[in-house]
């Protein structure tokens, strides 16, 4: 039987992270798990109870009192906050804008990756997120570090929000991801860096299919090394 490796995938906002991962984990029958559902999750109900992101010591009390659940279902993750289903709630342009800055504090971020490493223990996960590889999982068989070009990343952004029928500005979108990359590479704790042996897949002029066959095709080369 094939060893069931941990593959961490980090990356910056919109390099297509989330869904290149589901697509891995389905192909190798992996259990996928979105990290930064993980933080959108605190990150929206921080907003509900009109918390403020800057402060570490109340978003603290409030993560203790949350339980966090990555469903996976019919080929899709829900995520269940305190049993509740916030899938889509967690992906409003208010929770996007104000994730980076609950995921920059120390103690959030400690308990979270508390938390991720547990799900990957018995291996066999596709893990996503800003530090998998290097905090989360640095001992992950295999690390990508994927990224594309701002503009690109907008685009993506811009044509997936049109498709769901809600209003996008490019350009505000543009301004958007660079502030998110400048405090996700910027933060003191956890920043989003390429791990030292990561593999580097610039999906600027890639589909999401070739992504994927190339993540494959790096699996394969890793399991052969793997005993």
């Amino acid at each position: 039987m094939k060893k069931q490796m941990n593959i961490a995938i980090d990356g910056p906002a919109g390099a297509g992270k989330s869904t290149v991962a589901k697509m891995v984990a389905e192909e190798l029958s992996y259990i996928y798990i979105d990290t930064g559902a993980m933080y959108r999750a605190i990150t929206y109900e921080a907003i509900q109870n009109n918390i403020d992101v800057n402060d570490e010591r109340k978003l603290v009390e409030l993560l203790k009192e949350l339980d966090i659940e990555l469903i996976n279902t019919e080929g899709s993750q829900r995520i269940l906050l305190n049993g509740k289903d916030i899938t889509e709630e967690i992906r409003s342009s208010d929770v996007t804008n104000n994730v980076s800055y609950v995921a920059k504090h120390q103690k959030i971020r400690q308990e979270m990756v508390k938390r991720q490493q547990l799900l990957a223990v018995k291996g066999g996960t596709v893990m996503d997120g800003r530090d998998i590889g290097t905090m989360v999982l640095p001992e992950a068989e295999l690390k990508v570090f994927l990224t594309a070009s701002v503009e690109e990343r907008a685009r993506r952004r811009h044509e997936e929000h049109l498709a769901k029928g809600q209003s996008s500005d490019y350009d505000k979108l543009i301004n958007e991801i660079r502030q998110r990359d400048k405090i996700d590479s910027e933060r003191e704790i956890a920043p989003l860096i390429k791990a030292e042996d990561a593999v580097e897949v610039n999906s600027t002029t890639m589909s999401i299919k070739e992504v994927v066959h190339s993540i494959l095709a790096l699996v394969e080369e890793r399991r052969e090394n793997v005993t």
